[in-house]
């Protein structure tokens, strides 16, 4: 005998939360995305959607997502730094920043307002600002493994576009080279799951 599919939000959620560990992203959206319906005005079904729309490489999916996700639960910080996250990393440092205004107001124990405040000194052109900020962000997240190998990447994609000492004059790299590369780093794609 057939189990009758669940119905409730919490079920729902389970169920594409099995799915999305599976890494059956279809199947985690299409619950998700039931939940959702299920329950309207909740944000974390729509956050979710976000990250596995993200993961299939929809971004105008996963931005919108992101967006309700937003819009439906403003106190959730995670959901506000992703949808800046993705608007950045597309080329849209300003609508970024904007995005991310409110996250600078949470309390300095928290790693986003640094990691925001990395974003802002990158999109200038301050790495070692930029730096100094990812740092700060990253001694403070001890919860989001996934969120700290993100801004590892970052700080990664830094160095290499600004080597120091007697290594970097013999690779003959210009300060024009470095700006060139610097656009990839703007547009940094992220791996994998939103976190």
């Amino acid at each position: 005998m057939k189990q009758p599919e669940p119905t409730s939000f919490d079920a729902l959620m389970s169920q594409g939360m099995a799915a999305s560990q599976a890494n059956d992203g279809v199947r985690a959206i299409e619950w998700f995305q039931r939940a959702s319906a299920a329950e309207p005005g909740a944000g974390l079904p729509q956050f979710l959607l976000g990250a596995e729309f993200a993961a299939l490489g929809d971004m105008a999916q996963a931005e919108a997502a992101f967006a309700n996700a937003t819009r439906l639960a403003p106190g959730f910080p995670l959901a506000r730094y992703q949808l800046g996250l993705l608007q950045f990393s597309s080329g849209r440092a300003a609508m970024a920043l904007l995005t991310w205004q409110p996250l600078l107001g949470l309390p300095a124990t928290d790693p986003l307002p640094h990691f925001v405040n990395g974003f802002a000194a990158l999109a200038h052109d301050r790495f070692d600002q930029a730096l100094h900020h990812y740092q700060q962000g990253l001694a403070l997240n001890t919860t989001n493994e996934a969120l700290s190998g993100d801004i590892e990447k970052v700080i990664a994609g830094i160095k290499a576009l600004t080597p120091t000492g007697p290594a970097a004059a013999d690779e003959g790299r210009s300060s024009s080279d470095a700006v060139d590369n610097h656009v990839l780093l703007a547009n940094y794609q992220q791996q994998g799951r939103a976190h």
